[in-house]
C-alpha cells in the first residue's frame, strides 16, 4: 500500500544499529484466527493514524475530496482514530482569505459532507476547519464518527509572530468551556473541555489541541490526560526549518512521558502555498515516551502513518503511578470539570494484526543512534554501585565464584572495572573456582583463562570432598553409590560454595560479591540461605540474563578490556546455559538450565510486562506471539548466530508461560523478599523487596493461572 508508513515488529541489535524493514503491512496476519484472543482490540490496543493528505490552497472541493480518500484509506487498514492536520479543508497558509464570506460557506458545506460520508467509516476522524461562533472565527479540530460531529474543539494559543500572524483571522478559544456551537443547523459542544470517549473500546479516550497549543507552557493537553483522555492529539500546520523535526519529536516524546499518554501529531505537507514557508507532512506516534511510527517526510503522495497504541498500559501506568492523580488534584480534578462525549464506532473485529514496535529482547537497549552509550551506562549503573559499597566498608579485598558461566562472568568484570576506577590493583579481586561433580573442563577452563586475563588473585577450591562427606553425613544415597541428583543433592554444592565464599571473604578481610541474576530471581533459580540467593552485595540483581548476555558482548567488542578477556568473554557466550550441578548423562548431554525452567529470552518477556506494567497474562501472552512467532519476523541483532534465531508457537509460549506464572506469584517471593543489597539498572524494574517489588511470599498464582486459560484458545 503506498504512501503507508506504520509501525514495525523489530529487535535491537546486539552489536551496533537496528535495522527496519520498510514501510508496508508486513505483519499483518497470513491466516485467519477467529478466537478472540487474536484481536488485538480484545488486548486494550487502538489502531490510530495520522494523515497527510494531498491539499491544494484554497480549493475546498479538491481538499474535502482527498481527506474523504485518505478517511477510506485508513477504513481499509482498520484504523480506529485519523488525524488530519490544522485548516486542512481550505490548507493553512492562505492568509486574509480565511477571511471571505465564500471561502467561511465552502468549509462549513465540506464539513456536513464529511459528516454525512462517515456514516459508513470505521474511524473517527480528527478534521481541521475554521469555523464562526458569535461573530469571531474560530480554528477548530472538528471530531466526527459514523456520520455525526461529535464536538469542536478552538485553538488555545494564536502565533502571532515572526512567520505567524494568526490573531489577525482568528480569535483564541482558551477560555470557551461548557459551551455549544451551531454546524450545519445542529448544536453540538464546544470547548477545550472536551475528552471524547468510545462506548466499545473501554480504554479508548482521546484529546485534541492544534500546533501551537502544543509549544506553550502550559498544553491544553496536559489537562486534557488530567481528565482522562489517553490519546493526545495535534492538529498541526508547522511549516518546516532547519531542526524543527527534532523540536516536535522532542516535544511529543516529553508530553506523552510526562502526561502518561499516546501523542499523535499531524503536520500539513506538500500542497500548501508555498509563497514565504515549506512544509514536510510530519506524522509521528508516541506512548509513553517511545516511537511507534514516523511518516516519510517531504512526501509528494498522501501519507498515513499508523500504529496500534495501548491504551490499556497507559491507563495501568495511571494507576501505578501516584503523581499522575497528584497533578490531577493540583489541578482542580479536571475529570470533574471536563465534558465527556460518548460516540459508539465498529472497530474491526477479529484478527487485523499487530501495528506498533515490538521488542524481542524488551531489557535490552533498542536505541540504534545510543546503542554504545546506553550501555555504557548500564555497565556503569554496576560498577558505580560496586565502587560505592567498596568505599564504604573499606574492604581488603572482594571474593567472588567464578564458574566460566554469564553471571559470574559478568559480575567479574563489573568488579574489575570498578577496582580500575578506583586505582586499586585488580589482584584486590580474590577469584574462586570451585569445580563440583558437573562441572566440566570447558566453563573450569574458561573461568582459569578470565581470571587470568584479568590479573586477578586466582586459586581453585575442589568442593567435591567437604560435598561428599556432607552427604554421608545426612545419609543421601549418593553417599552410597546410587546415582540420585535431586534437589538436596544440587543444594549441598550450591550450599558449600558461598559457605566457603564468606569464610573466605572473612579470612581475607573483604566482602562476597553475589553473581545471581534478575531472572534467576523472578523464577527462584537459586538456592536460599546458605546458597546463590546470598551474598554481602549482589551486583548482577538488576539485570536480566538477556541483558547480561548483551553487556559481555558490547564488552568484548567494544575494547572495554584487552585482546586476551575478549575472546574469553566471546567463549563464553557460546557456552550452554547450566548450573553444572548435575554430572554429564552417558552422552555427553549436560544438565540444562533453559530446558527445565525455559528459554531465558521467554522469561524476560514474561517478566518486563508482569512486572513493569503489570499486563495480564493473555495479554503478554498475545505480545509474545508477535514478538516470537516467527523467526524472519522483524530483524535479528547483527551477528546473532542462525541456530539461534529461534520461533515458538503459541502452544509453547503458553507453556512456558504458566509455569513463569507459578514460579514468579507462587513460588519464589520468599527468596526475594530476602534479598541483599544490588543497584537497580533497567527501567523495567528490579525486585527488591525495598524497591519495584513488594509481594507476599505465600500468595497463590490461580488468579494469573486462570485469567491465562480463560482468555486463551484451548490447548
Amino acid at each position: 500500500m503506498a504512501g503507508v508508513a506504520q509501525g514495525i515488529n523489530w529487535v535491537p541489535a546486539f552489536a551496533g544499529m537496528t535495522k527496519k524493514r520498510e514501510p508496508g503491512f508486513t505483519n499483518m496476519p497470513k491466516t485467519d484466527h477467529s478466537h478472540p484472543f487474536f484481536a488485538m482490540h480484545e488486548h486494550g490496543f487502538v489502531r490510530v493514524a495520522t494523515s497527510t493528505p494531498h491539499v491544494r490552497t484554497a480549493d475546498v472541493a479538491h481538499n474535502t475530496a482527498a481527506v474523504l480518500a485518505e478517511a477510506r484509506r485508513a477504513h481499509a487498514a482498520h484504523v480506529d482514530l485519523l488525524v488530519f492536520p490544522e485548516l486542512c479543508l481550505s490548507s493553512y497558509a492562505i492568509d486574509d482569505l480565511h477571511l471571505q464570506a465564500a471561502m467561511i460557506e465552502a468549509v462549513e458545506a465540506a464539513v456536513a459532507e464529511i459528516v454525512r460520508a462517515s456514516a459508513d467509516l470505521s474511524p473517527v476522524l480528527l478534521v481541521g476547519a475554521a469555523l464562526r461562533h458569535k461573530g469571531r472565527l474560530y480554528n477548530c479540530a472538528l471530531a466526527i464518527a459514523h456520520g455525526r460531529l461529535l464536538g469542536v474543539v478552538p485553538k488555545s494559543y494564536l502565533p502571532n509572530y515572526r512567520e505567524f500572524y494568526e490573531k489577525r483571522w482568528f480569535a483564541s478559544g482558551k477560555a470557551i468551556r461548557g459551551r455549544t456551537i451551531r454546524v450545519g443547523g445542529q448544536e453540538v459542544p464546544f470547548g477545550v473541555d472536551l475528552v471524547f470517549a468510545s462506548e466499545v473500546l473501554p480504554h479508548f479516550r482521546f484529546f485534541a489541541e492544534i500546533c501551537e497549543d502544543f509549544w506553550a507552557a502550559t498544553p491544553p493537553s496536559s489537562l486534557g490526560a488530567l481528565a482522562g483522555a489517553t490519546i493526545l492529539c495535534n492538529l498541526s500546520a508547522s511549516n518546516i526549518v532547519i531542526g524543527k523535526s527534532d523540536e516536535r519529536h522532542m516535544l511529543c516524546r516529553s508530553q506523552s512521558a510526562r502526561a502518561t499518554a499516546a501523542y499523535v501529531y499531524s503536520a500539513a505537507g506538500h500542497g500548501e502555498s508555498t509563497t514565504d514557508l515549506a512544509w514536510d507532512g510530519q506524522g509521528v506516534i508516541y506512548e509513553l515516551g517511545d516511537l511507534l511510527a514516523e511518516s516519510e517526510r517531504f512526501s509528494l503522495s498522501p501519507e498515513l502513518c499508523i500504529a496500534d497504541v495501548d491504551c490499556e498500559r497507559i491507563d495501568m501506568d495511571r494507576l501505578r503511578v501516584p503523581t499522575f492523580n497528584d497533578a490531577g488534584e493540583a489541578a482542580g480534578n479536571p475529570q470533574d470539570t471536563f465534558r465527556t462525549i460518548g460516540f459508539r464506532h465498529a472497530p474491526h473485529g477479529g484478527d487485523i494484526g499487530l501495528v506498533r514496535p515490538l521488542s524481542r529482547f524488551p531489557f535490552v537497549p533498542d536505541r540504534a543512534d545510543r546503542l554504545d552509550a546506553d550501555c555504557y551506562e548500564a555497565f556503569n549503573i554496576q560498577v558505580d554501585g560496586l565502587m560505592r559499597r567498596i568505599e564504604s566498608t573499606q574492604a581488603k579485598s572482594m571474593v567472588i565464584g567464578v564458574s566460566g558461566g554469564l553471571d559470574s562472568t559478568h559480575a567479574l568484570i563489573v568488579a574489575a572495572r570498578a577496582c580500575d576506577r578506583l586505582g586499586l590493583p585488580r589482584g584486590f579481586i580474590r577469584g574462586y573456582t570451585m569445580p563440583g561433580f558437573g562441572t566440566s573442563d570447558g566453563t573450569k577452563s574458561n573461568a582459569w583463562k578470565l581470571m587470568n586475563a584479568l590479573g586477578i588473585t586466582a586459586d581453585e577450591m575442589d568442593i567435591r570432598p567437604a560435598a561428599t562427606r556432607m552427604l554421608e553425613d545426612i545419609g543421601h544415597a549418593f553417599a552410597n553409590g546410587e546415582p540420585i541428583y535431586d534437589v538436596t543433592f544440587e543444594n549441598v554444592q550450591a550450599g558449600l560454595r558461598t559457605d566457603y565464599l564468606f569464610r573466605l571473604a572473612s579470612q581475607h578481610g573483604g566482602f562476597v560479591i553475589g553473581t545471581g541474576d534478575l531472572s534467576e530471581l523472578a523464577l527462584g533459580w537459586c538456592t536460599y540461605g546458605v546458597g546463590d540467593q546470598m551474598s554481602h552485595y549482589a551486583v548482577n540483581a538488576g539485570v536480566p540474563k538477556t541483558l547480561i548476555q548483551y553487556l559481555i558482548r558490547w564488552c568484548a567488542r567494544g575494547d572495554q578490556f584487552d585482546a586476551a578477556t575478549d575472546a574469553v568473554l566471546l567463549a563464553i557466550l557460546d557456552t550452554e546455559i547450566s548450573p553444572e550441578l548435575v554430572p554429564a548423562g552417558a552422552d555427553g548431554a549436560i544438565q540444562s538450565t533453559e530446558a527445565k525452567i525455559g528459554p531465558y529470552a521467554l522469561n524476560d518477556f514474561f517478566l518486563h510486562h508482569v512486572m513493569r506494567f503489570g499486563q495480564k497474562p493473555s495479554k503478554v501472552a498475545f505480545l509474545c506471539w508477535h514478538a516470537w512467532r516467527e523467526a524472519d519476523r522483524g530483524d535479528w541483532p547483527d551477528g546473532f548466530p542462525e541456530d539461534r534465531k529461534d520461533a515458538y508457537d503459541l502452544a509453547t509460549i503458553r507453556a512456558w508461560l504458566e509455569k513463569f506464572l507459578a514460579r514468579f506469584f507462587a513460588f519464589s517471593q520468599f527468596k526475594r523478599s530476602a534479598i541483599p543489597n544490588g543497584p537497580k539498572v533497567s527501567s523495567g524494574g528490579a525486585l527488591s523487596p525495598r524497591g519495584d517489588w513488594r509481594a507476599p511470599s505465600d500468595a497463590s498464582a490461580a488468579v494469573w493461572l486462570d485469567e491465562l486459560k480463560a482468555r486463551l484458545p484451548a490447548a
